[in-house]
């Protein structure tokens, strides 16, 4: 997989980020679209990315600074199983970007994407910011090396 930085307008990024939100609104009955801000990612220190395979874009995901130290993982969306793929090259780009954490909500609802992270080594935290009280918010925080 190819994995590009690319502008949220871009078509490409269009394209992956209608079918993060149809895939949403059929397993949690919301696109998520609400809680992204494209502009969060065209400011510095963040990024939004773009895996095509065969030129083909199939995979997203951004970053979105929260303080000097944690970056916020955004609109993350991989298909045909490159969701390890996305995920690493987001953690990698953190690092380069001199992030230590990075978080990340996701709806309790959403059990695959839940799952996923555990299995990368996301350890589940107290929610943050807007999801402070939203009991169908579960966040995670992964402390890069």
């Amino acid at each position: 997989m190819k994995i590009m930085v690319c502008d949220p307008d871009h078509p490409d990024a269009k394209s992956v980020l209608s079918r993060l939100s149809e895939t949403l609104l059929g397993v949690i009955d919301d696109t998520g679209q609400s809680s992204f801000d494209a502009d969060d990612v065209r400011q510095t220190r963040s990024a939004f990315v773009v895996g095509y395979d065969s030129d083909i874009p199939i995979a997203c995901g951004a970053l979105r600074p929260v303080s000097e130290e944690i970056v916020e993982l955004k609109r993350m969306y991989a298909e045909s199983g490159t969701g390890s793929l996305i995920l690493r090259a987001l953690e990698d780009r953190a690092t380069d970007l001199g992030y230590a954490k990075i978080w990340l909500s996701t709806r309790i609802a959403n059990h695959r994407a839940v799952n996923f992270y555990k299995k990368h080594k996301y350890k589940q935290v107290e929610n943050y910011g807007k999801y402070v009280g939203r009991d169908n918010s579960i966040c995670f925080e992964k402390v890069l090396s």
